[in-house]
This record gives structure tokens, C-alpha cells and sequence, in this order.
């Protein structure tokens, strides 16, 4: 006789081989999608599967104070909440700060060289989404261990770093690090000054080498708080807002969400505007 009961092996092994089977088929589709399309496919797929969610959870907002007739006007507030912010998340997404760079002319053979103004265009916030989903691995790892152990003090430890104001100053303090620790990664003055000295620029009013570098590396912590900062903040007040309302909405639009598609849609419009220049059109912005 056969038990009915399926072993637990064999459903941790069909668990763990459909989400591999189904991570890998959503890579391959990305893949096609970036290949075929326009824009990165995996951003694309993340930004359909986020506004797939949007319908369901304005429904949910509208049932969740029906009894008290206020649930359209709150669902309605808090749409234009989040259409008020997107323009200033754009404004900051798009924020950069220039650095002016001059070339001085030289003689090539028969031909002058150089004599032209450009500018080194660093953005305000260059580690994007990165800090937040670093910051959030960090914080929900001691629930992980509390879930795998379950010790008393671990529990009571990860319950209060996974919800609450400790949660929130915590968030705060990753996501700024984790700004300028992936700046620091993905940038390097150094290359960027030993480029310029190279192609024979100059920054108006700094000495080439190393005061060059030093320049451009306080620049960039300069502007790289106010980035953290700004990304802290568009994550951390979705949290606390849920936290206090419980309104699916603003789960729906929170930090991440909303600055993963802003991001997506931003890049692909981008893409599409080169594609049509290529072409020898317009494009978008004239």
C-alpha cells in the first residue's frame, strides 16, 4: 500500500526546480525582448508585473473604507499624491551636475585640434534603485534567521527591525551608505581625470593629476547625499504611511515600485528617441 502523504523532500524539490525552470524562462524572455525590442526586456517585464498590480490594489483601497463612504475620495487622494511626485522624481532622476572641461587647441598634421568647451555630467542619484534593495536584504535577514531558528531573542530582534521607527531610522542610514558605497563602486575620479588629462582637458581653475581627482571625487560625495537622501525618503514615508493607513495603494506605490518604473519607462523613452534619430527623425523632443 501506497501513503497518500507526498514526501517533503520530493515537494522541496518540485518547489525549488519550478521557481529555477521559472526564473529561467523569464530570463530567456527578457533576453528575446532586449534583443527584438526596445529597452532592457528584464526592466520591462518588472515594470509590466508592478502596473499589473496597480488595479487590484485601487480596489482594494476603494473596499477598504467603503463602510465609512470614504474610500473613492482616498483612493482619488492619494492617485494625485502620486502624480503630484512624479514630476519631481523625474526632476531628480534627471538631475546632474556638470563639470565644465575645456581642450586646449593643438596642431595634428594639417589639421587644429581640440579648442572645445564639453562637461562631465554626474547624476545626483547614479546608484538608483541599488541602495534601497540593499538596504531592505539587510534589515529582513534577522527574520530570515529568526524564521530558520527560532530563538527568543532573534524573534524579538527581528520583529523590531522589520516594522516600526527602528525600521525607518535603519532604512534611513543603509540606504545613504549603501548611496555612496555603490557610487564609490561604479565611478572611479581617478580614470575619469587621468581621460581628460589624456585627451588633453582641463577643469577651468583646477591643476591636472591629482588635484583634478580629488575635485571631482568631492563632487561627487557632495551630490551623493542629497541623492541618498532623496531615495531614502521616497522609500521610507510609503512604509510609514501603510504602516499607520494599511491602504494597499500605497504598498502598491512605494519607493521602489514607483522608482523602478519611472526608471524603466524614462530609459525606454530614451531608447526609443535614439532609435528615431537614427532614422533621421524628430523623435520625441524637439
Amino acid at each position: 500500500m501506497f501513503s497518500d502523504e507526498v514526501p517533503h523532500w520530493l515537494t522541496s524539490i518540485v518547489i525549488v526546480f519550478t521557481l529555477v525552470a521559472g526564473t529561467a524562462f523569464i530570463m530567456w524572455m527578457g533576453e528575446l525582448i532586449t534583443q527584438r525590442g526596445v529597452g532592457n526586456g528584464m526592466s520591462l517585464i518588472i515594470f509590466i508585473s508592478i502596473v499589473s498590480r496597480v488595479p487590484s490594489a485601487i480596489f482594494s483601497s476603494i473596499n477598504l473604507t467603503a463602510d465609512t463612504g470614504m474610500g473613492i475620495a482616498i483612493t482619488i487622494l492619494i492617485l494625485l499624491v502620486v502624480l503630484a511626485c512624479i514630476p519631481a522624481i523625474i526632476f531628480m532622476e534627471r538631475a546632474q551636475r556638470r563639470i565644465p572641461v575645456n581642450y586646449a587647441k593643438r596642431v595634428q598634421g594639417r589639421r587644429m585640434m581640440g579648442g572645445q568647451n564639453t562637461y562631465i555630467p554626474l547624476k545626483v542619484n547614479a546608484a538608483g534603485v541599488i541602495p534601497i534593495i540593499f538596504a531592505s536584504c539587510l534589515i529582513y535577514f534577522p527574520a530570515q534567521l529568526a524564521a530558520l531558528f527560532n530563538v527568543g531573542w532573534l524573534n524579538v530582534f527581528a520583529d523590531a527591525v522589520s516594522t516600526g521607527w527602528l525600521n525607518w531610522i535603519l532604512t534611513v542610514f543603509l540606504i545613504v551608505f549603501f548611496a555612496y558605497f555603490y557610487t564609490s563602486m561604479v565611478f572611479n575620479p581617478e580614470e575619469t581625470a587621468d581621460n581628460i588629462r589624456k585627451q588633453g582637458g582641463f577643469i577651468p581653475g583646477i591643476r591636472p593629476g591629482k588635484a583634478t581627482t580629488d575635485y571631482i571625487r568631492n563632487v561627487m560625495r557632495r551630490i551623493t547625499l542629497p541623492g541618498g537622501l532623496y531615495i531614502a525618503v521616497i522609500a521610507v514615508v510609503p512604509s510609514i504611511l501603510f504602516f499607520f493607513t494599511g491602504n494597499q495603494l500605497i504598498q502598491a506605490f512605494g519607493g521602489t515600485s514607483i522608482l523602478i518604473m519611472i526608471g524603466v519607462a524614462l530609459d525606454t523613452m530614451t531608447k526609443v528617441e535614439s532609435q528615431l534619430k537614427m532614422h533621421n527623425y524628430e523623435g520625441f523632443f524637439k
